[in-house]
């Protein structure tokens, strides 16, 4: 499986925004789901927000339900997490995976994803 790439990280105030990519090369790209999971330090990994293999699903964790929106361009190889009205507990790294599958009919966690990226650190400052 080719390597997903994170970017976009940084640093920014509360009640900010900042957008995620999730790359690769590939042409299995738009065959899978898409995830997003974030750690941050001293707490286990949980899962943020997937998209199904052609977008025509979303999944989001509760805590981000409202704030951030998943979206994909399969044209592109590429997956966005934009996150908006950030709080200082969304400080975190931030990683992309692929889905075990086209679509979940139940909403997915972290285990339900391979692959994870590097990763891109988010900052949010209060």
């Amino acid at each position: 499986q080719v390597q997903l790439v994170e970017s976009g990280g940084g640093l920014v105030q509360a009640g900010g925004s900042l957008r995620l990519s999730c790359a690769a090369s590939g042409r299995t790209f738009g065959s899978y789901a898409i995830g997003w999971s974030r750690q941050a330090p001293g707490k286990e990994r949980e899962f943020v927000a997937a998209i199904s293999w052609n977008g025509d699903r979303t999944y989001y964790a509760d805590f981000v339900k409202g704030r951030f929106t998943i979206s994909r361009d399969n044209a592109e190889n590429t997956v966005w997490l934009q996150m908006n009205s950030l709080k200082s507990e969304d400080t975190a790294v931030y990683y992309c995976a692929y889905g075990r599958t086209r679509t979940y009919s139940y909403t997915p966690s972290v285990p339900d994803f391979r692959s994870w990226g590097q990763g891109t650190q988010v900052t949010v400052s209060s």
